[in-house]
């Protein structure tokens, strides 16, 4: 396993249209950028370090979120947004194309950025994205969401998060929900957790891919899922993108956040799996 002695990743910013983005670069060799949503630059941190050992690798905070401060707190989070904060990232630094590691909100992000500007990406791994305009029961999925963001906004946070689990197909009992959202927490995951329930949730899993425009693009284009994940929604949504696709889904070590909780393991696969990408 090749390894990779880390140091603290320099801040640095880049002035976007209504925003100013927070990135950070590590390492030196072919581009890889790591994008979530909401995730933020940290949680890649590890997984950063790891593939820095022979990749240049971009972390981003995506609008709005953390660092990457906006000049309309009240501005929707969309993947189309999101996709040109990206490209306009992969142009700067001028290392590309890429290859683009997207998870979750981020997978939407990497999919959209393949749709808009496929010339800056060689390969895109899609990780579990929510794309749940892809399935039978949207429309119930969709009211489901709907509900959630109404139960957050009007205050009760512990309702929303049950919710949201409860429809992510995610078992976590209502005691560890009070214990992780209730009570005294830090200002800023707060403000990062309001801003993805009222601006960035429903824009996110409502997107719809262009699955024509994803087939012909001249990209390698690899569907994740976790090993772990069987029966969550992100599982069926990866799935049914990947038949979409007429392609099979990768398997990644862990569940949704694979890569937060084993990113040694996720880094061994993802080499694994960008070989001669």
């Amino acid at each position: 396993m090749l390894t990779h002695t880390p140091g603290p990743a320099p801040a640095r910013s880049l002035e976007v249209l209504g925003a100013r983005l927070h990135y950070e670069v590590r390492g030196k060799g072919p581009l890889l950028v790591l994008v979530g949503a909401p995730m933020d630059a940290g949680a890649f941190a590890p997984l950063a370090d790891l593939l820095a050992a022979d990749h240049t690798v971009l972390t981003t905070d995506p609008r709005g979120i953390n660092r990457s401060r906006l000049d309309d707190p009240e501005q929707d989070s969309t993947p189309q947004l999101r996709a040109a904060d990206l490209s306009l990232l992969i142009t700067h630094i001028d290392a590309g194309p890429a290859v683009v590691v997207g998870s979750s909100g981020g997978a939407v992000s990497a999919l959209a950025l393949t749709q808009q500007h496929p010339e800056q990406v060689r390969t895109v791994v899609a990780h579990e994205p929510p794309l749940i305009e892809l399935l039978e029961d949207h429309a119930r999925l969709r009211a489901g969401t709907e509900q959630m963001v109404a139960a957050y906004l009007s205050g009760d946070v512990i309702g929303a998060w049950t919710r949201f689990f409860a429809q992510a197909g995610i078992a976590v009992p209502e005691p560890v929900v009070e214990q992780m959202f209730g009570g005294d927490r830090d200002a800023r995951q707060v403000a990062d957790e309001r801003r993805w329930f009222a601006h960035e949730l429903r824009a996110t899993t409502y997107w719809s891919p262009d699955i024509t425009r994803l087939r012909s693009a001249p990209c390698r284009i690899v569907v994740g899922i976790g090993e772990d994940s069987a029966g969550q929604l992100c599982d069926r949504t990866s799935r049914a993108l990947a038949q979409a696709l007429d392609t099979e889904p990768t398997a990644f070590p862990g569940d949704h956040t694979g890569f937060v909780d084993s990113p040694e393991a996720f880094a061994d696969r993802l080499r694994t799996v960008l070989q001669g990408s």
